[in-house]
């Protein structure tokens, strides 16, 4: 029994890890809608949150029996075995949500758990019915099957009609409050706000005489008999306290309605999804305690876990203090957030996901399916529809990229009711639902609704949904998967097995924060801050100048590397400089978005002075589309075998790139000072580029002549040059609208407007 007693305290130092990394994981579902519009201070959040959480916990107690007997039937299995499948489970779980917290990817805590418990039962299950003599039993019968197949409807079902509930439901809201929707909040805020959290007090309600420990089983009875007189009376009251506050106060309403959905569905995940974490390692310390006064522990069969036990209130309390802290103080849960906040942001601009085939057919599709809803659509109704979806009026538009929220509160109200709503039915009606799923669709449908998905990011970010859907299903393989293979090799391996498996996990686990942190940090490199920042023209061009020096520092330094790379036949580093030249396409586009958004804040007399922003957009992009290129051309070079340039094709290439370079940082120079007076040495460098491009040229012609230079690297060395030189040409335009932009400014500035 030592063993298994060590195999208990193994389940809970991997339940406070699965603790933190589901938190980080699950944090989206309950945060986004507040965080996404600003609804108050990030920390005011972060306290509704911990304080639901906290709350929630005390509600977990009843739903803790899951782990024991929801997926398999504990009855058909001995001690020992069920050790086994818990230990399984439990190292699975905190990889698999590791992975997904490392990469930013939303996922179901809930199905992770179950297709875990699923796979490690069905491995033992298979293992007993092999080794059986008699052949009276078969997997089928340890195995709770109506309890799996009723997740796995439950998943596509939510993804569904989540999707669809959210989308038509937002799209009625802005149709009566328009994206302009101050003046009519107040006509019709009452009835919304009385509707919202009526929905919301349903929703907390049901979760909470689930399996709340300070609740009587008489007091839950009437609650639940008593369900629509309490909606009825929860409405008047709602409606009547909003009424009072739209007539006697200047407080927004939503925000309140905003907190109160976020504290509601942090105490629905601390409910619900406490049982993911630590249900395992309780079932396997009642387990433990069963079996230790046996005289034959392990040839037990557990029929003790088919009933009914009530979980101490203290650890659940610890448990939601752990979970507190990692929602305060997780890097990780920040990346997983901002996932779906990338989706569902109101504003163009950089996209975290690139397009796919799926995805530009899909939005092919839907194109002309408005078309034709145009064609048969009266224009009048038309019209009227697109006055009311005026993206335009919102009030987000005129905020600074810093203070805009990714959507407005109007929607944020919509996305915590429709979640509580169908959350709650589905509660209501006993169907197994994943409030990750419902949470992350009905988010994506309002922003459909929204006009979100414009023509210029809908591709990017359906690929992004479609992306985290179909993690959602390799969640169930892998979990699955991997719990059936580490129940096998625990079987047969014993405590070695063991400790070989937790020390995986923990050097995986290691190697995960280590790449999330370099994630990071490459995130950060390429933020454009300064630019957001900017509140006017002066500070406009200012933050540009700043944020193309460091655009231009990172062109001179990938020229250098991919060149030397080259030189070298290295192809792991030309492999690292193409993807630093992606790193720097991305900080190029941008820079690009924030130009587009800054020039909102000109004046109407600055953009009749002529400022050439498009111009600046321009060679900015044309620049990182020539660095790219140079990188493909070396890395396809050396890829195809290819050997590297003879030495004189080297020397001419090389001194090239000192030319250049020089000439690169002459740009960065003025770009620092600000002063374009005496752009002398600038001028005269980008004349001896032209003149080294001329002259390398002809001596790549001779050798070529003189058959002293095969073919490919001819081509090769052409192609680069041409490259580098077309590079030199754009940052010379850049410099050049730079200078006559910042001059015009300070002319401006200096006269007064006519």
């Amino acid at each position: 029994m030592d063993f298994f007693f060590i195999a208990v305290i193994i389940l809970f130092i991997l339940a406070i890890s699965d603790l933190i990394v589901g938190v980080s994981n699950d944090a989206v579902n309950f945060l986004n809608s507040a965080i996404g519009s600003k609804v108050a201070p990030r920390y005011i959040i972060m306290i509704v949150a911990s304080l639901g959480i906290l709350v929630g916990t005390t509600f977990s107690s009843g739903l803790m029996e899951v782990a024991r007997k929801g997926i398999f039937n504990p009855e058909m299995f001995y001690f020992s075995e069920i050790m086994i499948i818990f230990l399984a489970v439990m190292i699975t779980d905190v990889l698999l949500l590791d992975l997904y917290n490392t990469f930013g990817l939303p996922t179901s805590t809930t199905v992770s758990i179950v297709f875990e418990l699923l796979g490690a039962a069905v491995a033992i299950s298979t293992i007993k019915v092999l080794s059986a003599v008699d052949g009276t039993t078969s997997v089928i019968d340890y195995i709770n099957t109506s309890k799996a197949l009723g997740i796995v409807s439950g998943i596509l079902l939510s993804v569904v009609v989540s999707f669809t509930a959210g989308a038509i439901i937002q799209f009625f809201t802005r149709l009566v409050f328009t994206f302009d929707y101050q003046k009519r909040i107040k006509r019709y805020g009452a009835i919304f706000g009385a509707i919202t959290l009526t929905a919301i007090t349903f929703f907390l309600l049901l979760k909470g005489v689930k399996g709340a420990t300070f609740i009587s089983s008489e007091n839950a009875d009437w609650i639940k008999g008593n369900l629509g007189i309490i909606m009825l009376y929860s409405v008047l009251l709602w409606g009547f306290i909003f009424q009072l506050l739209l007539w006697f106060t200047k407080i927004n309403i939503l925000k309140p309605i905003v907190l109160v959905g976020t504290f509601a569905l942090a105490l629905a995940f601390a409910a619900n999804d406490l049982v993911n974490f630590i249900g395992v390692p309780l079932a396997g310390l009642s387990s433990y305690q069963i079996t230790s006064g046996l005289a034959d522990p392990l040839g037990h069969l557990m029929v003790e876990l088919t009933g009914k036990v009530e979980t101490p209130t203290i650890l659940l309390l610890i448990a939601g203090i752990i979970m507190v802290l990692t929602l305060w103080k997780s890097k990780k849960a920040q990346t997983v957030t901002q996932t779906e906040l990338n989706l569902s942001r109101q504003d163009e601009g950089s996209e975290r996901f690139e397009s796919s085939l799926l995805s530009r057919v899909i939005v092919r599709m839907s194109i002309a399916g408005m078309d034709l809803v145009k064609k048969i659509t009266p224009k009048k109704l038309h019209a009227a529809l697109s006055k009311r979806f005026d993206t335009s009026q919102s009030q987000l538009i005129t905020l600074s990229k810093k203070e805009a929220p990714s959507f407005d509160m109007l929607r944020a109200s919509v996305n915590l009711m429709v979640a509580s709503v169908l959350i709650s039915f589905a509660t209501s009606l006993k169907l197994p639902l994943s409030t990750t799923y419902v949470t992350f669709m009905v988010a994506m449908g309002t922003s459909l609704a929204d006009k979100s998905w414009g023509r210029e990011s809908a591709v990017y970010r359906i690929n992004g949904v479609i992306t985290v859907i179909g993690g959602w299903f390799f969640t169930a393989f892998m979990a699955f998967t991997v719990s059936a293979i580490f129940a096998t090799i625990i079987y047969y391996g014993g405590i070695f097995a063991i400790t070989i498996l937790v020390g995986i996990a923990a050097y995986i686990i290691f190697r995960t924060h280590i790449l999330h942190k370099t994630r990071e940090k490459e995130e950060e490199e390429v933020q454009v801050a300064s630019l957001a920042m900017a509140k006017d023209s002066t500070e406009v061009i200012t933050a540009l100048f700043s944020d193309i020096t460091l655009f231009l520092k990172s062109v001179s330094l990938n020229m250098t590397d991919s060149l030397t790379a080259l030189f070298g036949e290295d192809r792991t580093k030309l492999k690292e400089a193409r993807k630093n030249s992606k790193k720097i396409k991305k900080h190029a586009n941008l820079i690009v978005s924030q130009i587009i958004n800054s020039v909102k804040l000109l004046k109407d007399v600055e953009v009749k002075q002529g400022r050439r922003y498009g111009k600046i957009i321009g060679s900015i992009q044309e620049v990182q589309a020539y660095l790219k290129e140079m990188n493909e051309l070396g890395y396809r070079h050396i890829d195809n075998n290819h050997g590297a340039p003879d030495e004189n094709e080297i020397n001419d290439l090389r001194a090239f790139n000192t030319i250049v370079g020089q000439h690169i940082e002459h740009a960065i120079a003025l770009m620092e000072s600000e002063d374009f007076s005496n752009c002398d040495n600038f001028n005269t460098h980008y004349q001896k580029v032209k003149d080294a491009s001329h002259d390398f040229d002809e001596n790549e012609i001779v050798r070529i002549k003189e058959n002293k230079s095969n073919s490919r690297n001819s081509l090769l060395f052409l192609s680069i040059l041409s490259d580098m030189e077309n590079i030199s040409n754009h940052v010379y335009e850049l410099i050049s609208v730079c200078r006559k932009n910042y001059q015009k400014i300070n002319i401006s500035d200096d006269q007064p407007e006519a």
